[in-house]
């Protein structure tokens, strides 16, 4: 069976977009931390967006400046297979994507069922939250970035089921990011 994996930045008080849905305090350029970045993005697998980050990832990753600043994380991003849940999308117009317009949960366990490679899902606070209340994401990667936002938004808000979690790596970074890896505990 497919895996489900979550890469989510997150405040110290545990936002991934601020107040204005701002995300860019999350990128620090740091050696380290983009070596770390690009071997992500350049793992495969499919990747998962909602609407929101999908657009925002979209309006980017294909961009010139992308490809000048992060042209290891830009060539994964792009060349990449990416599944974005919508209803208000009419077309996906970055390669390599599909759009779904069905219930996020009953999708993800319709592709978890499929071969294929497996799956991550790259911010999406909403869809972190509908999957994670499901018990369909097998692991979260969450990075710690040295902030407090003050305001913003969770990807947990509206999950109902307690999910406890077990350890299984963490990695500091000279920017401060600290990377800590997690599975569900049954």
């Amino acid at each position: 069976m497919r895996r489900v994996t979550v890469f989510e930045q997150l405040s110290l008080d545990g936002y991934f977009a601020d107040s204005n849905s701002d995300m860019s305090w999350a990128h620090k350029d740091d050696p380290e931390w983009n070596a770390f970045a690009g071997a992500n993005a350049s793992g495969g697998g499919v990747l998962l967006f909602g609407r929101r980050t999908y657009e925002l990832m979209a309006s980017f990753w294909p961009t010139p400046q992308a490809m000048e600043q992060l042209p290891e994380v830009a060539e994964g991003m792009n060349r990449m297979p990416k599944v974005v849940f919508s209803r208000t999308l009419d077309r996906a117009t970055w390669s390599n994507t599909t759009l779904l317009r069905g219930d996020p949960a009953a999708e993800v366990r319709r592709l978890k069922r499929q071969e294929g490679p497996d799956m991550a899902i790259l911010g999406s606070g909403s869809i972190v939250s509908q999957l994670a209340d499901a018990g369909l994401i097998d692991f979260y990667q969450i990075v710690v970035n040295p902030i407090v936002l003050g305001k913003g938004r969770s990807p947990f808000d509206g999950v109902t089921r307690r999910r406890s979690m077990k350890l299984t790596e963490s990695r500091a970074f000279a920017n401060g990011n600290v990377v800590l890896s997690y599975e569900p505990i049954a």
